[in-house]
């Protein structure tokens, strides 16, 4: 059988064999090689061009192989969305998902981003970073408007109320701050009370009063009016990491390090459910609205409808385990887990038609799940670092995400 190489290529690998065993002390592999062979111009030195050859050309062979099996996975995953999505048809806006490339990145923060939030009514978006600061942002044409200073440690969470008159934003600095947005987002209050690091912010409902999450194992609840605290939730044993609130106001959602999901009954303090199951840290939750029931049913073969109406019944949950789960929050009963993350998942919402689901994650990617059939329909790689939060504008077809890589992406949905 003839050699595939050339005569040059068959003398520099010998050459480069020879080179191997003598740097290993295989003498007498050497000698023989060197005997049979007829190399008369070998030289030890490391100077020459064979120097080192074999091990080098392993290693190349070894990255090669390890690239190939990466492209061979993500073939694999994009073929599997093309097999698992809709064949597509003229469709309402609200049905639209995120595609790439995105329309903006935007660059200022100078520390990992930790939370983004759409303005409800206007063109603005916040931002918030581990460098103390919150920018504000037209996502229109990505113009900086404004930095808020005021924090002296990372900022963890910002979150709008309803009306978008002001912003509540919390911190590692043991403070939360309420800004307020109708007159150049000045700083009204700093509400005292968490003794650690404050996870998450939201305000309720009614807009009357804000939700905080902490490390100090504790819930709060906070009047807007005098900044007083109202009421304090315990019961979690470690790290909360997020609390949020059916759409109703009448239950409490969080998540803790402690791998347990609880349900409050918000006016009586009483625990109604712990939803346990995933194997690490829960990063973060979010309500199913009543407009995915449908979908939920279809994805899990409920029949009882006679409650499909009452908000707070589903709740969906995203964890370092990297597994998205969907639980019936009456029943504490995981209905289906979502898989495919390659990492921590950070962050997830629910598009506002109530199809989707959306999650970001640690392995750099956006996913978009389709909650009736429980696939992945759309992987967009992301960022160059970790992705650690999201949102959907709900008056706009766009999609902001934010990462370690201390950039902020919006993205079109089409």
């Amino acid at each position: 059988m003839s050699s595939l190489l050339t005569s040059k290529q068959n003398d520099e690998l010998r050459l480069a064999i020879l080179d191997y065993f003598h740097i290993n002390g295989l003498t007498n592999s050497f000698q023989a090689l060197q005997s049979e062979a007829i190399i008369e111009d070998y030289n030890g030195d490391g100077k020459q061009r064979y120097s080192g050859l074999l091990e080098k050309k392993w290693v190349s062979v070894i990255r090669l192989q390890k690239k190939i099996m990466e492209l061979e996975k993500k073939l694999a995953q994009v073929q599997e969305e093309l097999n698992n999505a809709p064949i597509r048809k003229p469709t309402n806006t609200v049905d639209w998902i995120p595609r790439s490339p995105e329309k903006l990145t935007l660059t200022r923060h100078r520390s990992p981003i930790t939370s983004v939030a759409f303005h409800p009514l206007f063109s603005s978006i916040a931002t918030a970073s581990e460098d103390t600061t919150i920018i504000i942002w037209d996502y229109e044409t990505g113009e900086f408007e404004r930095t808020l200073k005021g924090h002296t440690k990372a900022v963890q969470d910002i979150n709008f109320d309803s009306k978008g008159n002001f912003l509540v934003s919390c911190s590692a600095d043991l403070t939360i701050k309420i800004w307020d947005t109708q007159n150049d987002y000045v700083c009204i209050k700093t509400l005292y009370g968490h003794d650690h690091s404050i996870s998450s912010c939201v305000f309720l409902p009614n807009n009357d009063f804000i939700m905080s999450a902490s490390r100090d194992k504790t819930i709060k609840i906070w009047e807007l009016s005098s900044g007083f605290c109202t009421k304090t939730f315990t019961g979690h044993s470690d790290w909360v990491r997020s609390a949020i609130f059916s759409d109703d106001g009448k239950y409490i959602a969080s998540c803790s390090n402690d791998k347990n999901i609880r349900i409050v009954d918000y006016n009586t303090g009483e625990c109604k459910n712990e939803l346990r199951g995933h194997d690490h840290v829960i990063e973060c939750i979010a309500y199913a609205p009543t407009n995915s029931y449908q979908s939920i049913r279809e994805l899990t073969g409920i029949t009882e409808t006679m409650k499909e109406e009452t908000p707070g019944l589903y709740i969906f949950s995203g964890s370092r385990d990297k597994t998205i789960r969907l639980w019936d929050t009456l029943n504490g009963q995981c209905l289906h887990s979502f898989n495919g993350h390659d990492n921590w998942i950070r962050d997830i919402i629910v598009h506002p038609n109530g199809k989707y689901l959306i999650s970001v994650s640690d392995d750099k990617t956006m996913k978009v799940w389709d909650i009736k059939t429980g696939h992945c329909i759309k992987t967009i790689e992301g960022h160059q670092h970790f992705i650690t939060c999201v949102d959907f504008n709900k008056t706009s077809p766009l999609i902001a995400t934010g990462s370690v890589d201390q950039t902020v992406k919006i993205w079109e949905c089409r």
